[in-house]
């Protein structure tokens, strides 16, 4: 009964420090709104930019192109908006957070904060490329499953590479290095399950790309939630 009792409160404790720690990443987002409106304005222009290079030239987009650019989108939006995870904090708060708060925690509330951010962000600029671009996709539900997979995904790939790029001066050349060939078979797998869905095929025709992308997050998460505590300590 003790240890019950211990182990109840070591799990109050870490997800009360765990709800803090999103606030705080909350709050920095909040206190830096240029960042956010930076990102929806990079993805307002990208998909203007596509409309002007292929809606109003061949007026009618291949499927396959419509799919390709859209998940290129997010895919630099995610590099874009992950990037500053760790950067944007100075040496003298981590060593603070050194002192009060688990590397395991850390990472989490990173994570976690960066899938709803990128989700958010995925979702609005789905939103702006259909009203662009028109919307192909004949299963919708199955195209906004691989969106939320795509974003669970790139944030925790993402965020751990984030950490790692972050001991290092050159960031952005090393998260691109250091991403690659996680991100690669990830997209590969986004790319097809996205285009089952364009095409309305049945949810057990794409079973095999939803488990492993599911096996890639749950991969992903797991080992930044191990080794990252290696990584703080540095």
């Amino acid at each position: 009964m003790c240890i019950k009792t211990i182990l109840e409160y070591y799990s109050t404790l870490k997800m009360q420090e765990l709800k803090a720690l999103i606030e705080k990443e909350i709050r920095l987002e909040l206190r830096q709104r240029y960042a956010l409106n930076g990102m929806i304005l990079y993805i307002v222009c990208t998909v203007f930019v596509c409309y002007m290079s292929f809606a109003l030239k061949v007026k009618d987009i291949e499927p396959i192109t419509w799919n390709t650019l859209l998940w290129i989108i997010l895919l630099f939006t995610a590099v874009n908006s992950i990037t500053k995870s760790f950067t944007q904090e100075s040496s003298g708060r981590q060593l603070y957070y050194y002192t009060i708060a688990s590397p395991q925690g850390i990472i989490l509330s990173k994570i976690i904060y960066n899938i709803v951010l990128l989700l958010a962000l995925s979702l609005i600029g789905l939103f702006i490329y259909i009203i662009f671009l028109g919307n192909p996709v004949q299963n919708l539900l199955m195209y906004l499953t691989a969106v939320l997979l795509g974003a669970i995904g790139f944030s925790s790939t993402l965020t751990m590479v984030a950490g790692i790029a972050s001991k290092a001066e050159n960031t952005s050349t090393l998260m691109a290095v250091l991403s690659f060939p996680i991100i690669l078979p990830m997209l590969s797998m986004l790319i097809r399950l996205s285009k089952n869905a364009m095409d309305g095929l049945e949810w057990n025709t794409s079973y095999d790309e939803i488990l492993i992308l599911l096996a890639i997050d749950a991969i992903v998460i797991t080992i930044s939630y191990l080794l990252f505590p290696f990584l703080w300590r540095s």
